[in-house]
């Protein structure tokens, strides 16, 4: 019982200081409580939770202490029913039960903020390189001629259909993450992934290539959802941007580079050689992650931790801090829930999320048709047509090496003169506001439309080739501002709920990315290539004061319409 001890203890702190801390923890959690959300609380620290979560997390415990002396179900749920309202958060209840697992101590190398630095940058390269990996099969070859299609629009839907599973794909992935943690859920997908892949080279026909990209696609989605809360598990908010910008540089390298390698590859070998080189690196940093990963998901640490220790002591009453008394089955359906909840219920959800697939959209518009542009336009062979796709490249990292070294500095200096005018009013400090990850949203919304604008028209009028690419370059910039300050914001924003967020995010722009292509060959062969871009930029024009407004009014509407039982 000496573990149980040592938690119990370090519930209460060790020292003054560990005792300042959790008071502060406490303030902070009682906040949320009354704003609606848990910004700012690290998914370590537990749950916040309602009155009603809270009578359920409770109705377990009991029903665990009640089934080692007979009782029934109907007794413990009207003896816990018939009492006052719960007021309290589980922290303040928990704190001197010792009966509760909870971290040793606040150095406890348990605790994934307590990881040394190597075993942090393992954990985040490995996701972040298999972020990388997943998206390049969203650009292949054309391949109608081998399975003697005409189709402009099957051709687009085989790129696009892929994003088609990122789509389906986190309503699974997202809950069973916050089930069974994180790692096994990397480990199922990415098999899962590399057997498709083979699929895929193996294809005989093209509907079986559709079907087997879209599985790949829901199984290939899961660094991506689960990515950003694999950080959050793991690093500070204040250092939480720089990480996050590094590791977000996959899913919108990937696709360009995918083009790129894949022009070569397949007027080489076939671009059925596309997929098998897929597999054979995926299925490497599959066995890499196999061995290198490790659990960050707090709540199944401590679920892990609980089970070890009672089966060490005998003692059945020890259960974890972050127990909220929810069966898998009960938990998977709410985590299914979640990200539809968060759309539909949470406006500054709902907003980001249209506006991130907007610009997501525009990006695979371009994605699915610059082949066949530069091929008509200026005359580039399949081998080099990749090649028209490195501005997207360049201006996608210029805009992560502007993001990544200035979101983090920016919020640390928003957060210290925020708390410093509260010192000076007398007001409570509130530390970093997710809304400090914003500030280059709106200029992100300005570069989209015109990278727009340049592409089209130096397109049409077959300005040297250079030209669109340098306005592509343009596009390149504006995506990631918006896609990296979105990203980070809903990270903060809804830390322990970071991959529901960030699933219901995703839901949304692979939709769009998978069904606005589409219509891109169409927009052209009607408006041509310069008004046809010039639909586009209007339209992100108009769009233009949405970035504005989040950046203005996302406080309010997150404090406002928080949801508040999820």
């Amino acid at each position: 019982m000496s573990d149980t001890a040592s938690t119990a203890a370090a519930t209460h702190g060790d020292g003054d200081k560990d005792y300042d801390e959790h008071i502060q923890l406490e303030r902070k959690m009682s906040q949320a409580v009354e704003e609606g959300h848990d910004a700012d609380i690290p998914s370590s620290a537990g749950y916040v939770l309602d009155k009603e979560g809270e009578l359920r997390r409770l109705q377990s415990i009991e029903g665990q202490r009640r089934r080692q002396s007979g009782a029934t179900a109907e007794n413990i749920n009207h003896d816990l029913e018939k009492g006052e309202p719960i007021e309290k958060t589980s922290t303040d209840d928990d704190k001197d039960d010792p009966n509760i697992v909870w971290w040793d101590g606040e150095n406890d190398p348990e605790n994934p903020y307590n990881w040394t630095t190597f075993r942090k940058v393992l954990n985040t390269g490995c996701v972040s390189f298999q972020t990388f990996i997943s998206p390049l099969a969203s650009c292949v070859p054309l391949v109608l001629e081998e399975f003697h299609s005409t189709s402009p629009e099957i051709a687009t839907f085989v790129v696009s259909v892929y994003l088609l599973g990122f789509a389906f794909g986190p309503i699974i992935v997202a809950p069973l993450s916050e089930i069974y943690g994180r790692v096994p859920v990397y480990h199922v997908c990415n098999v899962g992934f590399v057997a498709f892949s083979v699929a895929c080279a193996l294809a005989p026909s093209l509907d079986s290539l559709i079907a087997f990209r879209f599985l790949a696609g829901v199984f290939g989605v899961a660094p991506i959802t689960n990515g950003g809360g694999t950080i959050a598990d793991m690093v500070e908010q204040k250092h939480r941007g720089t990480v996050l910008a590094v590791y977000s540089v996959g899913p919108l390298l990937g696709p360009i580079i995918g083009p790129i390698a894949g022009g070569f590859l397949s007027n080489a070998k076939g671009w059925r050689w596309n997929f098998w080189l897929l597999a054979i690196i995926s299925g490497f940093i599959t066995i890499v992650m196999l061995f290198a990963m490790e659990e960050s998901y707090a709540p199944v640490i401590m679920k892990r931790k609980a089970a070890r220790l009672r089966k060490e002591t005998g003692n059945e009453l020890l259960r974890s801090k972050l127990d909220i008394g929810l069966s898998p089955r009960d938990f998977f359906k709410r985590g299914a829930l979640r990200p539809a909840k968060l759309f539909i219920y949470s406006p500054i959800v709902a907003i980001t999320a249209l506006y991130t697939a907007v610009t997501y959209g525009y990006l695979y518009v371009q994605f699915t048709t610059m082949t066949e542009v530069f091929m008509n336009q200026y005359g580039f062979s399949t081998s080099s047509v990749g090649l028209s796709f490195l501005g997207l490249g360049v201006g996608s990292l210029i805009g992560v090496f502007i993001y990544s070294g200035t979101s983090d500095k920016y919020i640390r200096r928003k957060a210290a003169e925020a708390d410093k005018l509260a010192e000076e009013t007398g007001k409570e400090k509130k530390g970093m506001k997710p809304e400090y990850r914003l500030p280059l949203l709106p200029l992100g919304g300005i570069c989209v439309p015109i990278g727009l604008f340049i592409y089209g028209w130096t397109a049409e009028k077959k300005v040297h080739w250079i030209v669109p690419i340098i306005g592509t370059a343009f596009g390149g910039v504006g995506n990631i501002f918006v896609f990296f300050s979105i990203q980070t914001y809903l990270v903060d924003a809804f830390t322990i709920y970071a991959a529901s967020a960030l699933a219901s995010n995703t839901i949304i722009r692979s939709v769009a990315g998978a069904v606005l292509p589409l219509a891109g060959l169409r927009l052209y062969d009607r408006l041509g290539y310069g008004w046809g871009n010039s639909l586009l930029g209007f339209i992100a024009i108009l769009l233009i004061p949405v970035s504005f407004g989040i950046l203005k009014y996302g406080e309010h509407l997150r404090t406002k319409y928080a949801i508040k039982n999820l």
